[in-house]
């Protein structure tokens, strides 16, 4: 009996996320019959496969064709990486082979999207500062370890943002992040001094969207844990992103430049 009534609230949770993160998909590109490569690995403590199954599901019923693998070394592969419209990553740090990662890069460069959230693409690879360059961000500290805060919705003009308000997540990390000050934030949370009184104040972007090349990049700071998207707008978040950045290849080059930064340089 318990286990049918657990059956039960699992499917009315998946499905209410699912119409939650359709609210207002009429203005972002359709996932039917897009091609999405999805990798996973690295440190196991973000349960990078129960994410990525978790994804694959909702892929799926949205008419994509998914395909999974466990291994970095389908970045090599320029054949079929050439058939992707977006690439899913859930790789917490680790490491990655040169060949690997130029495969990764040049395939984003030519118009593959890339997505992803949290250290799965957030904290993969330090020692490859031209990845962090396409990503727009690297993880650096997450003061508390798990809290609860805020997250502010800062761009409403956004399509993956449009009617969405500002949330509270519980039980999961803050990151404190180097971020490109360029990226076009649409969302951000702001730190207290209860765990290092210096970040005060200290506002952070908790998800973005830029180009490296002609590839589109969606990046969300939420997702220690897959639980974390039992959260509707979290989900909502990470969904829209994804539906953005399939839609590199078809979809108008947006303007995404944000500079942060004053500057008196004129450019030609």
């Amino acid at each position: 009996m318990f286990k049918k009534l657990y059956v039960f609230v699992l499917f009315i949770l998946i499905t209410s996320q699912t119409l939650w993160a359709q609210q207002d998909f009429k203005d972002l590109p359709t996932l039917k019959n897009k091609h999405i490569l999805m990798v996973w690995g690295g440190w196991e403590g973000h349960k990078p496969k129960e994410f990525t199954d978790r994804v694959a599901k909702w892929l799926s019923s949205q008419g994509a064709n998914v395909l999974i693998f466990d291994t970095l070394s389908v970045y090599t592969d320029s054949l079929l990486l050439a058939k992707q419209d977006l690439i899913i990553q859930y790789h917490t740090m680790g490491s990655i082979t040169k060949d690997q990662n130029k495969g990764l890069l040049t395939a984003v460069k030519n118009g593959i999207g890339i997505a992803g959230c949290h250290g799965g693409l957030g904290d993969s690879f330090r020692q490859e500062t031209h990845y962090q360059y396409m990503v727009g961000g690297q993880w650096v500290e997450h003061p508390g370890g798990k809290i609860n805060y805020k997250v502010d919705i800062t761009n409403q003009n956004d399509p993956v943002t449009a009617g969405l308000k500002d949330f509270d997540i519980q039980d999961t990390e803050q990151y404190f992040m180097h971020v490109d000050p360029n990226v076009k934030v649409l969302a951000t949370t702001t730190f207290n001094d209860e765990f290092d009184s210096w970040i005060k104040g200290a506002v952070m972007p908790v998800s973005w969207k830029k180009y490296y090349g002609k590839g589109r990049v969606f990046y969300l700071s939420i997702g220690h844990n897959p639980k974390d998207f039992d959260n509707a707008s979290a989900w909502a978040l990470l969904t829209r992103g994804i539906a953005w950045a399939s839609d590199s290849r078809k979809g108008p080059t947006e303007k995404w430049l944000s500079p942060l930064y004053p500057s008196h340089t004129k450019l030609k």
